[in-house]
């Protein structure tokens, strides 16, 4: 098992190391807004909409959309079950093509937290069904093709100062992403995020998020990659049913 999850984080670094491989470079903006509706002590319904921009030219990339839920089994572990819906715009800032092609995903994960000092320690171990609609040129399929992703993500949250009212604290993850099914051939590994952020709690349902995230990702064809500098401003929203 840990040589298999040393396997697991190092394949991305592995990759890189591939002869004739073609590097293409952007810069991209994403906002995003992150509602929590809680239910209970168990049960939280969260949903979320991430709208990704080219920046050079300015021009949409991805619309992410999506819902789940989630339940605490313990402060420590937290299971999580949803459908997220993106529509994925042409790669290429500079296309002419306005092809836009519709996913759908299914998605399952389990997390478990640990407190170290000021630090949260957590792992999010995910799955994502991805049926990508085909696309036969300009024009779009009645079918889909699929496959298996399997996501990990380690991610430390440290709190740098905290008052009745608000809290600042830094973010870190690193995300490794991996394919698999009959559809995928030469891009095993899909993407690697790294990320690094500053949240600022506004008020005990309110808070803002800017961040840097390092996004390398392998395409289909296994000798194309994309590096891709991208600022991230989020909103994060509690709405609390159980305790107002």
């Amino acid at each position: 098992m840990r040589k298999a999850l040393i396997l697991f984080l190092l394949f991305p670094f592995l990759s890189k190391a591939q002869s004739g491989k073609q590097v293409i470079h952007q810069n991209l903006f994403w906002m995003r807004y992150n509602n929590q509706l809680i239910l209970n002590q168990k049960w939280i319904i969260q949903s979320e909409v991430d709208n990704r921009m080219f920046l050079s030219p300015v021009k949409e990339h991805h619309l992410v959309t999506r819902a789940q839920a989630r339940y605490a089994l313990n402060p420590a572990v937290t299971l999580g079950a949803g459908l997220t819906y993106a529509l994925q715009h042409p790669q290429n800032p500079d296309s002419e093509s306005d092809l836009v092609v519709p996913e759908l995903r299914p998605q399952q994960d389990i997390t478990l937290k640990q407190t170290l000092g000021k630090v949260i320690l957590s792992h999010r171990y995910q799955v994502d069904e991805r049926f990508i609609r085909k696309a036969d040129g300009e024009q779009l399929s009645k079918t889909y093709t699929f496959n298996f992703r399997f996501r990990y993500r380690l991610q430390g949250e440290i709190h740098v100062f905290k008052t009745a009212k608000n809290e600042l604290k830094m973010v870190l993850n690193d995300e490794v992403m991996l394919n698999t099914g009959k559809n995928v051939q030469l891009n095993t590994f899909d993407q690697n995020r790294i990320y690094a952020g500053l949240q600022w709690g506004l008020s005990p349902q309110m808070a803002l998020e800017l961040g840097y995230m390092n996004w390398y990702q392998q395409r289909p064809s296994g000798k194309e990659f994309y590096q891709r500098n991208i600022t991230r401003l989020s909103l994060f929203h509690k709405l609390d049913l159980y305790n107002n």
